[in-house]
């Protein structure tokens, strides 16, 4: 390593690592102000309060990695601009991209570490957080009623088109996994209802991963007139081929942002995009996750030929500019992801698209700033 990118990640490093401090500070007192009134309605400890929210602390990180980034490349750049350090740099015979090798090579660590994050260690602590959150409530809840009622969900539904299985529950508690009120259609694969199934009872069995339904009755029909052929009423039945998983059952009546990789992967898996429209959001929520990572590399690619060569007459001009840039990027993100959701283009373009598109600039800018 060159002197000269010594010198230029030393400069960078003490501007990102305030700023990284900064805004994680920020993050946690706004998560603090909306989430601490309940730990304390539920009367949780303080070192229960500090293990949630050290579990939140690693999904904070992918989006503000990212931003950090770009605040301090843009200051330290202008800094060494405002000094005249990146002209004599330039004048010596350096070009801009070799001026800023060391930065695009932070960020590309940077990428690799987000990816990182975002793969393996964001989606348990997604998970983790929730699960302990939920359990805090369910405790603080008072008598079993309270507990109960809190932890039940009205009206569930889950269209297994995979397996020809249509599931309705009048209430699902999501804690013991059991529904109330359940019904399920079977079907074949053209569509025909061969059997219902009706019980007052149905909890999923984890340990064996299929459902045992109490008291009701399974109504046998005729695939081509619909008509009711024989009813085998039942106190318990195992269906042993009913192995739907509660877990992706309530998946699907989350929002895609409140799920967490590995969930959103389930839901795609067991449930194709071209089988229920709905999963697409879950599809472009998924996509998203895996390029957010690469956009450190669109931050070097925009901050640097702005930031460092931009403007001549003032620094800020530039830093404004490149700001709007990235206005423009995060739009551009928004924009994607309705055109996939809504199927207009693929998912997986609708997720890199933006990427691409800023790279593309990034690219130009570097040629205008030789």
């Amino acid at each position: 390593m060159s002197l000269i990118d010594r010198y230029i990640l030393k400069e960078w490093f003490v501007g990102f690592s305030l700023t990284l401090g900064v805004i994680i500070g920020i993050l946690i007192l706004q998560n603090m102000y909306d989430s601490l009134p309940d730990l304390l309605d539920a009367n949780a400890t303080a070192k229960e309060i500090l293990f949630y929210y050290s579990l939140s602390l690693p999904t904070y990180l992918p989006a503000i990695l990212p931003v950090a980034f770009l605040v301090s490349l843009l200051f330290s750049l202008g800094s060494l601009h405002r000094n005249n350090e990146i002209v004599a740099m330039r004048a010596s015979g350096n070009s801009l991209f070799r001026v800023s090798r060391s930065l695009w090579g932070v960020g590309l660590l940077l990428s690799a570490f987000i990816f990182y994050l975002t793969s393996a260690i964001v989606p348990k602590a997604v998970e983790e957080a929730r699960t302990f959150f939920e359990n805090i409530e369910y405790a603080s809840a008072g008598d079993e009623g309270a507990a109960k009622k809190q932890s039940m969900l009205y009206n569930l539904g889950f269209d297994n088109r995979k397996d020809g299985r249509l599931w309705f529950m009048n209430r699902f508690n999501e804690r013991a996994w059991l529904g109330l009120g359940v019904n399920v259609h079977t079907r074949d694969g053209d569509g025909k209802e061969l059997s219902r199934i009706a019980a007052r009872e149905a909890y999923y069995d984890d340990t064996q991963g299929h459902w045992v339904f109490l008291d009701g009755r399974e109504l046998i029909l005729d695939p081509e007139t619909g008509d009711p052929l024989r009813a085998q009423p039942f106190e318990k039945r195992i269906f042993e081929d009913f192995n739907e998983d509660p877990n992706l059952m309530l998946g699907l009546h989350k929002k895609p942002k409140e799920l967490s990789l590995i969930e959103l992967g389930r839901i795609i898996e067991a449930v194709p995009p071209e089988e229920n429209p709905a999963v697409h959001a879950y599809e472009v929520r998924y996509f998203s996750l895996l390029a957010a990572p690469f956009s450190c590399l669109v931050v070097v690619g925009i901050a640097v030929p702005f930031a460092a060569s931009g403007v001549r007459a003032s620094p800020m001009i530039g830093i404004s500019k490149c700001l709007g840039f990235f206005a423009f990027f995060y739009v551009l993100i928004s924009i994607a992801a309705i055109l996939g959701e809504r199927q207009i283009i693929p998912t997986v373009f609708a997720a890199w698209l933006p990427n691409i598109v800023m790279l593309l600039m990034a690219v130009k800018l570097f040629r205008g700033a030789r």
